[in-house]
């Protein structure tokens, strides 16, 4: 029996399969509810070691799992990189046929499946980083109540001590609404505080003996949160060849356009790890990368601005960190010498 190309349009409560001959014959189309036995019976249809495809959507994690413990050889669509065009009809039949499609013609444009260990070390630095925007958001609301009343803060660092005296000064004198909010908000704010100190003890003690891990921490701006960041969110550093490509991966580079003679270069592309973009400029942003990247930045600034900066001297910072995760505190140091 010939391998077949399987197209998987996975939603969180229906599937709709598409299996598809070498020929690009289409063999057969069905919907299935989003199970897992549900799915290994419609895949036992597909002979041995089919090739299949499914789209990087909401909770493919088990069924990437499940394909690959049946045999198959799974490729994960990127939901930005398939060109899908100009269709009259799109619906999840023409959606599992297209994948299919593009597989089989080698056409598809593939994100990285990450192992489950990476995929839950993931899921603890995104939670942490959520969690510290639900505490940012109630900073900045209990200020918000302030100002409602026209009560300036008496501290510039309103969550210290002296900070903290003002609001419980206040809170008594508030209306009844406004006090309620801001008693609630600053409980949350220690139950978030709580939540972020349990979150980076367990992530810093699963990447304490991470080689990786330890050599970035070697360059300057780069702490124990911003670490964990690149080494959950990179994962595995051998599937970037060139530390340029890590650049281009996380979002860092220029838009290329060229046709003919005519050759356009944009702002850069935002896409790919928001999270690496984000972290790569957070660190240049506060500490400026260094003695090296510091005079970098400065140099940039002076000549195009410090947001342009920014973003050329995280690049510099992402190349370090991709010299750390690839071969080590050694080769990092001697990066750091030579940038």
């Amino acid at each position: 029996m010939e391998r077949q190309y399987v197209g998987i349009d996975l939603h969180r409560r229906s599937s709709t399969i598409v299996r598809m001959s070498p020929d690009g014959e289409v063999l057969a189309c069905r919907k299935i509810p989003s199970q897992p036995f549900e799915l290994a019976e419609a895949m036992a249809e597909a002979g041995e070691a089919p090739e299949v495809v499914l789209e990087s959507t909401y909770g493919w994690y088990w069924a990437a799992d499940l394909l690959k413990e049946l045999g198959a050889t799974v490729h994960l669509a990127h939901p930005l990189g398939n060109n899908w065009g100009n269709r009259r009809v799109k619906n999840d039949e023409r959606d599992a046929k297209d994948l299919a499609a593009m597989l089989r013609l080698g056409r598809l444009a593939e994100g990285w499946i990450a192992p489950p260990p990476v995929r839950e070390l993931r899921e603890l630095v995104r939670y942490r980083f959520r969690v510290v925007g639900h505490r940012t958001s109630a900073k900045a609301q209990i200020h918000g109540v302030m100002a409602k009343n026209g009560i300036l803060p008496a501290r510039r660092e309103m969550w210290g001590p002296g900070g903290n005296a003002q609001l419980d000064a206040i809170s008594g004198d508030l209306p009844l609404a406004y006090g309620m909010r801001l008693e609630s908000l600053r409980a949350l704010i220690d139950v978030f505080d709580h939540e972020i100190e349990l979150l980076d003890a367990h992530i810093h003690l699963e990447l304490k003996d991470d080689p990786g891990y330890r050599a970035i921490l070697q360059i300057n701006g780069i702490g124990k949160v911003l670490g964990a960041i690149f080494v959950a969110e990179i994962g595995d550093i051998t599937r970037f060849e060139r530390a340029e490509q890590l650049c281009s991966w996380a979002g860092l580079t220029p838009k290329h356009r060229e046709s003919d003679d005519k050759v356009q270069r944009g702002p850069i592309t935002k896409q790919g790890s928001h999270l690496v973009r984000w972290a790569a400029i957070e660190a240049i942003s506060k500490y400026r990368g260094g003695e090296k990247l510091r005079a970098d930045f400065d140099r940039i600034s002076e000549r195009r601005g410090k947001f342009k900066a920014r973003v050329a001297v995280a690049r510099k910072l992402l190349t370090l960190v991709f010299y750390g995760l690839r071969d080590g505190e050694v080769r990092c140091l001697e990066a750091i010498q030579a940038a």
